[in-house]
């Protein structure tokens, strides 16, 4: 089984990294990818030292399978010719999420629509799919209505540069490069990726979009505020969701703890909820403060929490990845056709 890695040496790419030595992927061959400046340089995997490689070098080497974290112009220009070589492409950016021929995955959720035509595969924003693996039993079970969704994203959602910014303020030192337009140690900004023309960011409308996609329902109303915080361990969200059916605080607790994927912690009386900490370098998506919103019907809110560098981006990565093996789309390193 022949694995690229595009991005390696990124923050996304150590941790993809990680995650396939942990869930013991059966990888043969790695083939890390990295800038042409970088090229020649070496990193560590499963104990071994390997040469980082061009994209040239690593689509003559035919893998099957590439994770991409390098960019959405990286993507664009390079997933398209490992998939002409019969690599199955798994990408992290935001280039082909909402093209419709592109199948956009969270395993929890939609890994039935993989066929194996497709060769490159969507891996959703990351705090898009925390919140569709604990919405998913809801939808199923009542249907849902209307979404309100505030998110509390960390700092390592942006990259390295959001982190050397943060170090820099939190010793005095003004950053040389920030990655934001304000300071962001000892504050919040209500502000992720660009502002569009609707005077929604990118990442607000990312939410709409492709819990809208994965979900299969272009009818879910959904409005969201995305905010920045000073947190290294994962992102929350405040999730307010309107049912079409009726449903009881029991039952959805319940559903909660049998979906897969999902860890229930909601115990107020004990002060017992999700918080980024808790989530730090784990795979699960974390729901608590589960209660009915008093001012609408059939309404409840949820609060929910996941590690972003990893069921955000690297692990659904590699749980896609899975997918493949599992259905037999991919087995023994060769492309079933």
């Amino acid at each position: 089984m022949k694995v690229a890695l595009v991005g390696a040496t990124g923050l996304v790419g150590r941790v993809m990294r990680q995650v396939l030595e942990e869930r013991e992927f059966p990888v043969t061959s790695f083939l890390p990818v990295a800038s042409d400046r970088s090229a020649g340089q070496s990193i560590s995997f499963r104990g071994k030292e390997y040469l980082l490689l061009t994209k040239e070098e690593a689509v003559a080497a035919r893998p099957d399978i590439a994770l991409f974290s390098a960019g959405a112009s990286v993507s664009r220009e390079w997933a398209p010719k490992f998939a002409a070589v019969g690599t199955y492409v798994i990408d992290n950016s935001s280039a082909w999420r909402m093209d419709p021929d592109i199948p956009l995955i969270v395993p929890e959720c939609n890994q039935e629509v993989l066929t194996g035509e497709e060769h490159i595969i969507a891996n959703p924003n990351c705090s898009t799919i925390q919140m569709v693996v604990a919405l998913k039993p809801l939808f199923d079970a009542f249907g849902i209505e209307r979404l309100v969704i505030s998110t509390y994203q960390s700092i390592t959602g942006t990259g390295a540069k959001a982190v050397k910014q943060y170090e820099d303020e939190l010793a005095g030192t003004d950053p040389i490069a920030p990655a934001y337009p304000h300071p962001i140690f000892q504050n919040t900004l209500p502000h992720c990726d660009i502002f569009l023309d609707n005077d929604y960011t990118k990442e607000e409308m990312k939410l709409v979009n492709e819990t809208r996609k994965i979900l299969g329902d272009p009818n879910i109303r959904i409005t969201a505020t995305a905010v920045r915080v000073p947190v290294f361990g994962g992102h929350s969200e405040a999730v307010n969701v309107e049912l079409k059916k009726p449903a009881t605080v029991a039952q959805i607790r319940s559903l909660l703890q049998e979906a897969a994927g999902v860890i229930v912690a909601d115990n107020p009386s004990r002060n017992e909820y999700p918080m980024p900490l808790q989530a730090h370098h784990r795979d699960e998506v974390f729901v608590g403060r589960i209660r009915e919103d008093a001012s609408n019907p059939n309404t409840f809110n949820l609060w929910v929490v996941a590690d972003n560098l990893r069921k955000g981006a690297a692990t659904n990565a590699v749980q896609i990845a899975e997918c493949l093996l599992n259905q037999e789309i991919l087995q023994s390193g060769k492309v079933l056709k």
